[in-house]
């Protein structure tokens, strides 16, 4: 059966998986670059960006295993844009250029509507119809493999308030933003469903496994 999966999505120590102020310039907030550090030190994550290197410990297996068996990606608009409101840039094709990491179809999350783009051997589908639409056509693109939740904050905090989301990574880092976009803000987990499966320490981070059921 086709789960829908949360993979290596990272929050602070103080809960925030953005920090204030987010742009083209600071994707993930001002002062949030360290973030992701546990991740973008890992063989996995520096060969998605065409390095070599990195990490082959719990870290980096723990990365490489969220990229197995899915078939379609799910995300919010800012995981592909820094734009908001009406598409204003047309040669902007996400922030990873000509080489996404995704290899499979994308289903994006806006307001506005916007035709599919192609860019090399990933299909970006913008869907104006929400997140449970959303999820029901990358469950059909996936043919049988999980569909992979990605963020923002925004869409995750409904995947859970709605009990969509089967199975859930979430790394914490070791560092405090002090502000921006919190995950767990009210929200009651136990009362929808989900349980702590696993709690795995690190040097750079601890994963937090949630499981639905």
């Amino acid at each position: 059966m086709s789960l829908i999966r949360v993979e290596s999505f990272t929050v602070s120590a103080d809960g925030y998986g953005a920090g204030r102020d987010q742009s083209r310039e600071a994707p993930m907030g001002v002062n949030a670059q360290g973030l992701h550090g546990w991740a973008f030190a890992t063989r996995t994550f520096r060969a998605m960006f065409g390095q070599d290197g990195g990490a082959t410990g719990t870290d980096d297996r723990i990365a490489r295993q969220g990229f197995e068996n899915i078939g379609a990606w799910v995300m919010g608009r800012h995981m592909f844009t820094h734009e908001r409101g009406d598409w204003s840039d047309p040669d902007w094709r996400g922030w990873w250029g000509e080489t996404p990491p995704y290899h499979c179809p994308v289903f994006v999350l806006t307001h506005h509507p916007r035709p599919d783009l192609q860019v090399a051997d990933t299909t970006f589908h913008f869907v104006t119809e929400g997140l449970e639409s959303a999820l029901t056509r990358a469950k059909a693109a996936a043919q049988g493999k999980d569909v992979r939740l990605g963020g923002g904050v925004a869409t995750l905090r409904e995947g859970f308030t709605r009990g969509l989301i089967d199975r859930a990574h979430i790394a914490v880092s070791p560092v405090l933003l002090g502000g921006g976009e919190s995950l767990w803000q009210d929200l009651d987990l136990p009362a929808r469903g989900y349980r702590l499966a696993e709690s795995l320490p690190t040097e750079h981070a601890t994963h937090l496994t949630l499981m639905r059921g």
